[in-house]
């Protein structure tokens, strides 16, 4: 029996625009279903919002994603951050500048760390915060 904790990204509209996004920086599956697909869109104006988005990327990373419909209260700021961490320097070097790539704020610049490791941290086009994390790499 396995037991997975993902992240689950909540949008007003934008989430086909991050998972889009997400699935070229991360690679692998992407799978998205729209409100009006599933006979869910109250309003017509959802329809075409996602319903519920999947990534299934590279190196078993998995990551969903969904708009708020019309009427729900939407996101407005996260306390949630998400991590990459490991020691695939080649690999979070680039999931790095893939989502450094238009992001809203560098809080950290990927960097040798005081603990010895190379760590960044970005909140990226979407809001959402990332922190990589690549444990004893070069800095």
């Amino acid at each position: 029996m396995t037991v997975r904790l993902n992240p689950y990204i909540g949008l007003r509209d934008q989430a086909r625009d991050a998972l889009d996004f997400y699935h070229g920086v991360f690679g692998g599956e992407l799978t998205v279903n729209t409100f009006g697909e599933a006979g869910m869109a109250q309003d017509p104006a959802d329809a075409d919002k996602v319903m519920h988005g999947q990534l299934e990327g590279e190196n078993a990373l998995l990551l969903m994603a969904s708009d708020a419909p019309t009427g729900m209260e939407g996101p407005d700021v996260s306390n949630i951050s998400v991590s990459l961490s490991g020691d695939d320097e080649e690999a979070l070097t680039r999931y790095w500048n893939g989502l450094a790539d238009g992001a809203k704020t560098i809080i950290e610049p990927l960097t040798k760390a005081p603990w010895g490791d190379t760590f960044g941290m970005v909140t990226d086009r979407f809001g959402v915060t990332w922190l990589v994390n690549i444990s004893g790499a070069a800095g």
